[in-house]
């Protein structure tokens, strides 16, 4: 993270202005917003030059919803880097509430390489697919009763480059590593940040899974005892010498290897048996493509996230009716991806935990939270690093509720890797008192 002068905080404030002056559009929601809250939200800061550019549409209906949208919504590009030849993709949504003074959300999704439509209208968006109504044919939209634009405005962005509609002009923009994504969103938070089901720290986040996988009874008392004494806690940088820790290593591979990391109580979509080397034990995270199940020679048996739902987004997206109706430049994306996994994507920060640390010594609030059913990113690995940073506790460990039943402790009872798709009632609750400053 770089350090910001007082010269660099006037220069950014300057180009946000003549950024808003060069496109005011009082027919843009987005524009409105920004100019309403004054949120400085800069898409790029360059230690040489400032650049970025901006086109909207203002989007009135959708197909697979039927009738015009009773929501404001806006798509278009923010062309960022020194050149402009970088095209940001995002999705906006006014506030459903007030938007003059609910406040501006942005939401990135991870990946590193999905697109910010999965958050849309798989979690906090105001449209869902109908997943239970599909007819083979073309995916409907319905309402969200639980839309977080009910209580703030949104931008769904597409990055890094290469995710969902993002592009850039030439091949080399597309190779980018996790600095360079982070000066391609760089924003100012006034308020606070949230984090979702966050990998912190990579090497931590994964050796807390064998924890959690004891804790709900995945590993019997025995080898969880055994593993944690063979091993000295350490599950991920392995001795290879260490045959004792590599035999029970084994053994909890095969425990836990036909689970759905990201739900544990779903099924697993992975009925490819070449692709079963994907749950091993390792540092990788799952991440499985949708459209490789439309491949499959028949269907499955049972109820399968990845085949029945998240493929309706491929199906979706990639209608041109679709694209017309998003305004898609032509040409600059063949095929959309919920997550990009073909990206030139580096990953050069493997822990951002100094980071957490410095925000916490700055008045902004933080809302982190976790699916207790995650075992893609445990809770367990995410509460030890919270507990490092060494903050005064202001109120001790407690449930909270939503319509008088339990939502969780910190977390949603349930919720899987994304929360707000498996929890959406007790998410939204969440998200609704934080944003108006009321205890959970």
């Amino acid at each position: 993270m770089a350090t910001e002068t007082k010269a660099d905080h006037h220069n950014s404030q300057l180009f946000l202005k003549n950024l808003l002056r060069s496109h005011v559009n009082t027919n843009s929601p987005l524009l409105s917003a920004l100019n309403v809250l004054q949120l400085l939200l800069v898409l790029v800061l360059c230690t040489t030059s400032t650049s970025a550019a901006l086109s909207q549409s203002i989007v009135k209906t959708l197909p697979g919803y039927a009738g015009d949208l009773p929501f404001k919504l806006e798509t278009g590009y923010v062309s960022v880097g020194e050149w402009n030849d970088v095209h940001l993709f995002y999705y906006f949504i006014e506030s459903e509430g007030n938007p003059r003074e609910d406040p501006l959300i942005l939401w990135l999704t991870g990946g590193p390489g999905c697109s910010s439509f999965g958050g849309l209208v798989f979690e906090i968006g105001p449209l869902h697919f109908e997943k239970d109504y599909f007819d083979g044919k073309f995916p409907n939209l319905t309402l969200n009763p639980f839309s977080w634009t009910k209580v703030a405005s949104i931008i769904f962005l597409d990055a890094p480059v290469g995710s969902g509609f993002s592009y850039a002009d030439n091949a080399e923009s597309y190779v980018v590593d996790d600095l360079l994504y982070a000066t391609d969103t760089y924003n100012f938070l006034l308020k606070g940040y949230i984090l979702g089901n966050p990998v912190t720290s990579e090497h931590d986040d994964t050796n807390a899974r064998i924890e959690y996988a004891h804790r709900l009874a995945l590993l019997s008392d025995k080898l969880y005892e055994s593993i944690k004494h063979n091993c000295n806690g350490e599950y991920v940088i392995i001795d290879p010498n260490n045959a004792p820790c590599i035999k029970d290593l084994t053994l909890v591979t095969a425990c836990l290897a036909n689970l759905f990391y990201a739900q544990i109580l779903e099924p697993n979509c992975n009925y490819d048996s070449n692709n079963s080397s994907k749950l091993k034990w390792d540092r990788g995270f799952i991440q499985e493509e949708p459209t490789d199940f439309l491949l499959l020679p028949a269907f499955p048996q049972f109820w399968c996230r990845y085949y029945n739902y998240y493929v309706l987004s491929d199906i979706w997206a990639n209608d041109e009716r679709v694209r017309q109706a998003l305004h898609i430049r032509k040409g600059t994306k063949d095929k959309w991806q919920r997550c990009n996994e073909s990206m030139a994507y580096t990953e050069v920060v493997f822990t951002s935990l100094d980071y957490h640390r410095n925000l916490s010594h700055t008045p902004l609030r933080a809302l982190i939270y976790s699916g207790d059913h995650d075992m893609m990113v445990p809770y367990l690995g995410t509460h030890k690093w919270i507990e490092s940073l060494g903050l005064t506790v202001d109120e001790e460990w407690r449930p909270w509720f939503v319509d008088g039943q339990n939502g969780g402790y910190t977390m949603s009872y349930g919720g899987g890797h994304t929360a707000p798709e498996y929890k959406p009632k007790e998410t939204f609750g969440m998200i609704e008192r934080w944003l108006a400053y009321f205890y959970l």
